[in-house]
């Protein structure tokens, strides 16, 4: 089977099992709470569907990594939910702190049922997610389970690690490229690294074999970040869902602006006198580019991926699964949304 024969094998039970485990909410009393999390999870309202619910690449290497290493996805499906609702409880907070108005080409949570609320439905994924993977009962050993808890417990912190330093980098101007690392590693990297790790423990990987299974995640998740600071600054709006200008209007320290302070020239110093107007963006940008920001973030995009195939080789998958993991690899770093 081929990558998307396999993603059309897996997302229809991975979808019922995100609907089942949500559903607790789907009570009297807290139908609308219940909605507000369908919502988000692309599942209802205006745009609901494939565009709206994401790629589900998070569970996907979950499954992948489990069935590649010789266990059976079908078993993984409890872990592979709790994933994706961990990463959208983080989403839902980000748009939050990020004062994001969209998500995938919607409205976001808070914009829609305000910011209190928006905290809560975000509350409720991560206390979901970590009842879905409790459902991971009696398929596993004991102590296989508590190892992926424990797993998924120190991931979640090391979300909210990550989420630190992206909001406290905001507020400084004394950093330097390599300050970046630390937090993509916590934001971005560690959720990917997780689910491969995960996926290995659940499919009965030894732990060398584990070991580089999380590398291959890690590596592919600071690929994924730099593709998406990106597509950040020159990605199209229309297939990203979210605004191009944000990345430079908001601030936020991703790679390329980082890379263009260190360059200490025109940008960097527009960047010191305040900050960015949306109309100054496409300008700013093209300086970014012309500055070499634009082909140094693609070729490190590279270079994390690189990384990750060479993890993902060492941790040598198996069968059609682990062309998969190949085949998704590629995909994502010539991604354009």
């Amino acid at each position: 089977m081929s990558l998307n024969e396999l993603t059309a094998e897996m997302l229809p039970a991975l979808e019922a099992e995100l609907q089942r485990v949500v559903a607790r909410l789907n009570q009297p009393h807290t139908q609308a709470y219940h909605e507000m999390l369908t919502y988000h999870m692309g599942w209802s309202g205006e745009g609901a569907g494939p565009e709206a619910t994401g790629k589900r690449v998070r569970p996907l290497l979950v499954l992948l990594s489990c069935q590649a290493s010789g266990g059976n996805w079908l078993h993984a499906i409890p872990a592979a939910a709790a994933v994706e609702l961990i990463h959208n409880f983080s989403l839902v907070h980000d748009d939050i702190q990020d004062n994001s108005d969209l998500r995938r080409g919607r409205p976001t949570v808070w914009k829609r049922w305000g910011m209190p609320q928006a905290i809560n439905a975000g509350d409720g994924l991560f206390v979901l997610a970590h009842l879905a993977l409790a459902d991971l009962e009696g398929k596993f050993p004991p102590e296989t389970i508590l190892k992926v808890f424990r797993l998924f417990d120190e991931t979640c912190l090391d979300l909210t690690r990550g989420q630190f330093l992206d909001i406290a980098y905001e507020q400084r101007a004394d950093l330097s490229l390599e300050a970046y690392w630390p937090m993509v590693a916590g934001k971005t990297a560690a959720l990917l690294a997780a689910c491969c790790e995960i996926g290995a423990v659940l499919g009965g990987a030894d732990e060398t074999v584990q070991a580089s299974y999380k590398s291959f995640g890690n590596y592919l998740g600071l690929a994924f970040q730099v593709q998406d600071d990106y597509l950040g600054i020159w990605g199209d709006s229309a297939l990203t869902g979210k605004s191009a200008e944000s990345d430079l209007a908001t601030g936020k320290k991703s790679f390329p602006v980082l890379a263009g302070l260190a360059k200490g020239g025109a940008f960097a110093r527009r960047w010191a006198e305040g900050p960015i107007r949306p109309e100054e963006v496409p300008a700013l940008a093209d300086r970014l580019a012309a500055e070499g920001v634009k082909l140094l973030t693609q070729e490190t995009a590279d270079q994390m991926t690189d990384l990750a195939l060479a993890a993902l080789r060492t941790a040598d998958p198996q069968g059609e699964a682990g062309d998969a993991l190949f085949e998704l690899t590629q995909k994502l770093l010539g991604r354009q949304a």
